[in-house]
């Protein structure tokens, strides 16, 4: 029988090993208004979905972040807001091993894309607490959202 002694060199490639993983999912806030409400429930429902999205994070420990995915669904209906959704999904991530451009992408786009069903289903779960149909929101491609900021922050600073 023998017994594993790990050499500096192994624990120094094990350190370096990149590790990502979610520690907690939380929702941080939500809100839901029907401004119109009862009188939007007697007019044909011909509804405009509108949707924002936005990220943040930061450090809260050592290699411990929290990432916030923040949704706002609008809806309108012949021009009039039929009702508003905002959600703030967060998850905590333990995140190791990656170089500063590889932490922005994860936190920029792989954070928030796994944050998404929860957020998506808590959406959905609210409207239809309102009364309204239910409203299945698309996967989002967060990995070209995030290609595309960047390339919109390189514009600008180029300008």
């Amino acid at each position: 029988m023998s017994d594993a002694v790990e050499t500096p060199e192994a624990q120094t490639q094990e350190a370096q090993t990149p590790q990502l993983s979610m520690q907690r999912v939380f929702l941080k806030d939500i809100s839901f208004e029907s401004p119109r409400s009862p009188m939007i429930f007697q007019e044909e429902w011909k509804p405009e979905i509108g949707l924002e999205l936005n990220t943040k994070s930061r450090q809260v420990g050592e290699g411990v972040y929290e990432v916030v995915l923040e949704i706002t669904v609008t809806v309108k209906n012949n021009g009039n807001t039929g009702y508003l959704v905002q959600v703030q999904q967060g998850g905590l991530f333990v995140i190791s091993g990656l170089d500063d451009q590889q932490l922005h992408h994860a936190l920029g786009a792989f954070c928030p894309a796994t944050l998404f069903p929860y957020a998506r289903e808590n959406i959905d779960a609210v409207i239809v607490k309102g009364s309204f149909p239910a409203v299945m929101l698309a996967p989002i491609n967060f990995d070209a959202l995030y290609v595309e900021s960047l390339q919109k922050q390189q514009a600008e600073t180029t300008q």
